[in-house]
């Protein structure tokens, strides 16, 4: 459910006195998070963003690691299929070959070490051309609409991606180390 039916299903399920889990943590991100933008900062404000899911702060854990360098490229399990992370050395491509993509299941914490990854960004209720169709198993769309809005996540910065954030990573003209944490929804 994206993100605006997900509040309407939260907003019926409270008027019927049930259980909404997730309300906290889309509270939260609303305090947090400017409308139609992408959530970037430095690691040393990680605190700043633990109240968004009760994961975050285990997930940005990792990424405090100061031998974060030296881990193995490939995946490292942090709390089972709540949380991993995958470390790797991607080469850069242009804007025009990144497709924005976008996850259902899982929020996508991404952290560069080096290099620096201009990001693209829209909102997912925005993207009207599908290039890939969803994919469970993956838990991957794509999209080949433009991005609303590019940033640039140098070396020691984070971008946090929900899955109403299109995103079209790896866009750089240089290599980039970085660390793609993904954090279970629900």
């Amino acid at each position: 459910m994206r993100s605006s039916k997900r509040l309407a299903a939260a907003g019926l399920a409270l008027w019927l006195g049930l259980s909404v889990p997730c309300l906290q943590s889309q509270t939260n991100q609303a305090k947090i998070r400017k409308p139609n933008t992408m959530i970037t900062d430095r690691l040393e404000n990680a605190h700043k963003y633990y109240a968004l899911h009760p994961r975050f702060a285990k997930a940005f854990a990792f990424l405090q690691n100061p031998e974060l360098a030296k881990l193995e490229h490939g995946k490292h399990v942090i709390d089972g299929d709540k949380i991993y992370a995958s470390i790797g050395l991607n080469k850069g491509r242009k804007k025009n070959e990144a497709l924005l993509e976008a996850h259902r299941k899982y929020i996508d914490i991404q952290y560069v070490i080096e290099g620096y990854d201009e990001m693209g960004w829209s909102n997912v209720d925005d993207c009207r051309v599908i290039a890939t169709p969803y994919k469970p198993d993956g838990d991957i769309e794509f999209f080949a609409d433009k991005p609303t809005l590019y940033k640039k996540v140098q070396a020691g910065q984070f971008a946090i991606f929900f899955p109403e954030d299109a995103h079209a990573p790896v866009i750089s003209d240089g290599d980039i180390l970085k660390v793609v944490i993904k954090v279970a929804v629900d």
